[in-house]
């Protein structure tokens, strides 16, 4: 009896070793997956001395340096003139002195950084929101050539960005959209989109069409059941949906190097020319990739939940 009972453990539930050998391998993977990451934020924090230090520091003093030179534009001045200045006002300027510069301006990355969140955000709302109309018409009705046109949205995705670059960056010059948000808004919510109709299409297909028939029936209009009745159930896919299409606007770098150069662009083209800025300024690249991390971790942070329950959504059929 004890034996039936053992087999038929191990057939539906894994065993104690096998969960430990599992938590091992998915914590060592996590910790090696994360190096990377712990080591710019590491950066951020370093010298300029300290970043290109050889062998590599992992212990070092924690200097701001890198977020001063991240936020402002400084030039280097001689001695002489170092020496007629008046006592620093603030303890970032006393900072920067130290190297022989003052502090001329801010630097762009605030304004870059604006234009990511601009387009990132905006992207992925109209994305999502146009995905999930277009797929809830190909879940509920009968669309002529229905799986051909499906099959022309993935096909969108298959084809390389550099291979449609140059007439996008001809299109976009002759209608003035160069250099713009919106231009970056249409163009990442088209890559996007499909995307999102492909994931929300899974979703809305698994919400039973009755709840929107009983709606129906007591009186509700077609929208007014596609609002109660199915958005509500396919909160989890639009969340899923809309962490991976942040994602992609959120990291782009091909276009928004094309066909940005100064009022829209994002800050993906404009952190490697920080390396440019009297000389190789490590920390400043750390503390600008550090920072260009947080949204997309808060957004996933919050949407964790939503977003584990909308990849696993309709994994177990009755």
């Amino acid at each position: 009896m004890s034996a039936a009972a053992e087999s038929a453990r191990t057939v539906l539930e894994p065993s104690p070793r096998t969960k430990w050998l599992s938590g091992a391998f998915v914590i060592l993977y996590a910790l090696v997956a994360s190096i990377p990451l712990v080591w710019i934020f590491m950066t951020g924090f370093k010298t300029p001395q300290d970043a290109i230090h050889y062998p590599p520091k992992v212990f070092f003093d924690p200097s701001l340096e890198g977020y001063v030179n991240l936020f402002t534009t400084r030039t280097r001045q001689t001695p002489e003139y170092m020496a007629s200045l008046p006592p620093a006002e603030t303890w970032y300027d006393a900072l920067v002195r130290t190297r022989n510069m003052v502090i001329a301006g801010p630097s762009p990355f605030g304004g870059r950084y604006v234009n990511s969140l601009i387009v990132g955000f905006g992207s992925t709302f109209l994305a999502v929101f146009l995905g999930t109309l277009a797929a809830y018409g190909f879940s509920r009705f009968k669309v002529p050539i229905k799986d051909d046109l499906l099959f022309f949205i993935l096909s969108t995705r298959m084809m390389p960005p550099i291979a449609v670059a140059i007439p996008i960056y001809l299109m976009y010059r002759a209608l003035g959209l160069s250099d713009t948000h919106l231009g970056l808004i249409i163009l990442y919510t088209a890559v996007n989109i499909s995307l999102a109709v492909w994931l929300l299409k899974g979703f809305i297909d698994e919400i039973p069409p009755e709840y929107e028939e009983a709606a129906m029936i007591d009186g509700y209009t077609r929208f007014q059941a596609f609002r109660m009745a199915v958005l509500p159930q396919a909160v989890t896919g639009i969340a899923a949906t809309a962490i991976f299409c942040l994602i992609f606007s959120w990291n782009e770098y091909a276009f928004a190097l094309l066909l940005t150069s100064g009022t829209a662009q994002t800050a993906p083209p404009f952190i490697p020319t920080i390396i440019g800025e009297g000389g190789l300024d490590w920390p400043a690249v750390g503390a600008g990739t550090t920072l260009f991390l947080l949204p997309i971790v808060v957004f996933t942070i919050l949407l964790r939940k939503h977003l584990l329950r909308g990849i696993t959504f309709g994994a177990v059929r009755k």
